[in-house]
């Protein structure tokens, strides 16, 4: 009898135990600050593989990697709406600047994209490569996706297809309008672009080529797109003088094609400008009272970067970089260039006239090795020193770098910025890449936002001056622009959504890039996890290259 007792005691007592519950990685008393924008609330998260498996209280459970997050905010991965990390993450893929804030999401596609390319587009391209260097073996804009996957990434990524990419492939540079082949060509190339997982059609319409789209051909663009539920997303035809009109046209794309519009890096561009916040505002809010799906992005400083290509008007660019440095050599049309790009005008959006002098344009990023030493110097600077006016020296340093040559212009105010965090449709992209301070990088100068953008919205605009709160920052991060976008399980903290987290210390999260020097880390955020996988470790990268491609709505249409 004694053996049977036993038997009966031992299945008794393995009847009555709770099997401990066991996750790949298991986070401990987490403040979880969901991204649905309620109240945070105090709980563990199990991850399996790559998926969020459990949220609560998993006091008994247990996992291969256990973080205790006691005190720290747990958010969803941050969505960069606006990166231009596509060169950058070839380089090198651990995408440390953006990471390093949270990010796990870069979205590629303001005007131009990584495809769709013919061979003369990908001649070019390899022609005006700066500091970063590399073959070119793609086509399309889902190849280059998987190949920059396939050599390992650190973040997810996810691209619109670039209007401006469409057009060159077709029309080439020219300015005219494209003939009825060359438009259905252009469609046909979205069709595909949508159904491989692209996420819409993206705009730049301030510079050329994009500047000669109409607004007929864009509409139906988009309205491809539209069939595919894809997004129009658009740097505005002007962000300064001709603002709201340059909005009326996003709103008419929007009615016109049926479809979800965003407008990229809102701002007021320009101290003439600065007054025109309510208006844009109550535009933007009568389309979303009419129905129509318009939002916004933004980063969070008082100045832009681009090029001085955005200094001099459109026709001079007609054909392409090297038309353009050939014109600028003609004497003729240096003598009127120097009258048109200094002459306010509704014709073009110059942002040499935005700035209110010419110590705001600083020169940040060169192409020739010998024109390097000249990084960071304002316009101002560099003409005094070659004795030659402001606009003189813009030309001539385009024709001798080979580039339009990466230019920071002050054009903003800080009064507008805080209002714009504010607005319940903005999210935020940091219209910069995703760099490190060491090697290829460090032969350029950044904008700060490529180290600080995301930092900043929760340290100085959230924790330090109450702008929103960190739930509203958070939902602005995460959830709006994943709901925007129409991507699947990512953007919240949910059960069977992918674990891609965000692990941080309000009250310690803080950007430290600066104009003077801006190659410099965001500190505070103190674990990242993509797709399951930790590729930050208390405020160290791992080293670990989890990221994958994230599909449009479109993606689903082939399945």
């Amino acid at each position: 009898m004694k053996p049977l007792l036993q038997i009966l005691l031992s299945v008794l007592l393995f009847n009555g135990c709770t099997p401990t519950e066991s996750f790949d990685v298991l986070i401990k008393n987490g403040e979880i600050v969901d991204g649905s924008d309620e109240t945070s609330y105090t709980g563990d998260i199990g991850i399996r593989a790559d998926t969020i498996s459990a949220i609560g209280n998993l006091s008994g459970a247990k996992g291969e990697l256990e973080i205790d997050a006691t005190g720290l905010a747990v958010a969803p991965g941050f969505i960069n709406m606006l990166s231009w990390a596509v060169d950058a993450l070839i380089e090198d893929g651990k995408s440390q600047s953006d990471i390093r804030q949270g990010v796990t999401l870069e979205v590629f596609g303001e005007g131009s994209s990584m495809g769709p390319w013919n061979e003369e587009m990908k001649k070019d391209e390899q022609e005006m490569q700066g500091d970063i260097k590399y073959p070119i073996s793609w086509t399309s804009l889902s190849e280059y996706l998987d190949f920059i996957v396939e050599k390992g990434i650190s973040t997810n990524v996810a691209s619109f297809l670039g209007a401006t990419t469409l057009r060159i492939h077709t029309v080439g540079y020219e300015n005219r309008a494209p003939t009825t082949e060359e438009l259905d060509a252009m469609k046909a190339m979205v069709k595909k672009g949508m159904e491989e997982g692209a996420l819409g059609i993206g705009s730049s319409l301030i510079y050329a080529p994009a500047f000669y789209s109409s607004t007929e051909e864009l509409i139906a663009l988009c309205e491809v797109a539209s069939q595919y539920d894809g997004m129009y997303i658009s740097h505005l035809r002007s962000e300064g003088n001709q603002l709201l009109e340059s909005l009326n046209e996003l709103i008419q794309i929007a009615d016109e094609a049926n479809i979800r519009a965003e407008v990229y890096h809102l701002k007021m561009a320009g101290k003439n400008n600065w007054n025109k916040f309510d208006a844009v505002v109550s535009k933007i809010d009568s389309a979303r009272e009419a129905g129509l799906a318009i939002t916004t992005d933004m980063y969070t400083y008082t100045a832009g970067a681009t090029g001085l290509d955005a200094a001099m008007p459109p026709w001079v660019q007609e054909g392409g970089y090297e038309k353009w440095a050939e014109r600028l050599q003609d004497p003729k049309v240096r003598e009127r260039l120097k009258e048109e790009m200094v002459t306010p005008t509704n014709e073009w959006e110059s942002l040499m006239m935005g700035v209110e002098s010419y110590e705001d344009m600083l020169l940040i990023g060169f192409k020739n090795d010998s024109l390097k030493y000249l990084t960071g110097k304002s316009l101002a600077e560099v003409a005094k020193m070659r004795d030659t006016s402001p606009v003189e020296t813009a030309m001539d340093l385009v024709i001798q770098d080979g580039s339009r040559v990466g230019t920071v212009y002050f054009m903003m105010s800080e009064e507008n910025v805080k209002k714009q965090i504010a607005l319940p449709y903005m999210s935020f992209g940091s219209d910069a890449a995703s760099y490190a301070p060491e090697g290829v990088f460090l032969k350029s100068r950044s904008h700060p936002r490529a180290y600080g953008n995301f930092a900043r919205l929760l340290g100085k605009y959230v924790r330090d001056e109450k702008v929103i709160s960190l739930e509203e920052a958070v939902y602005k991060l995460t959830t709006l622009p994943a709901t925007n976008l129409k991507i699947q399980k990512r953007g919240a903290i949910k059960e069977g959504f992918y674990a891609d987290l965000a692990i941080f210390d309000p009250k310690k999260i803080q950007d430290h890039a600066t104009y003077d020097n801006p190659m410099q880390y965001s500190t505070g955020m103190v674990h990242v996890i993509v797709n399951g996988t930790q590729v930050l470790n208390n405020g160290e990268h791992t080293g670990a290259l989890p990221g994958q491609v994230v599909k449009g709505p479109g993606y689903k249409a082939m399945k």
